[in-house]
């Protein structure tokens, strides 16, 4: 997702495998999404409301900030 020359990343891959490989069917289950929407929100193709964000990051126990980030398109950093 991108605008103005940045695009919302996040971590979701590293941290379902970091909380012993959950699956993105095990993480919908928890928030109440389907697999397929964890999947592209996983892929950035789609950006989760602000409660469905706070509900991804609480399943993981930790900060917004530290699942989601706006970054500069040039950043290769990917999330």
């Amino acid at each position: 997702m991108t605008m103005a020359g940045k695009r919302l990343t996040n971590t979701i891959r590293t941290l379902r495998f970091m909380a012993g490989e959950m699956t993105q069917a095990e993480l919908g289950t928890r928030v109440g999404l389907t697999r397929q929407t964890i999947a592209a929100i996983e892929q950035g193709k789609y950006a989760p409301s602000l409660e469905t964000a706070f509900r991804i990051a609480d399943a993981f126990g930790v900060g917004l900030e530290e699942v989601f980030r706006w970054q500069s398109e040039g950043d290769g950093a990917s999330g």
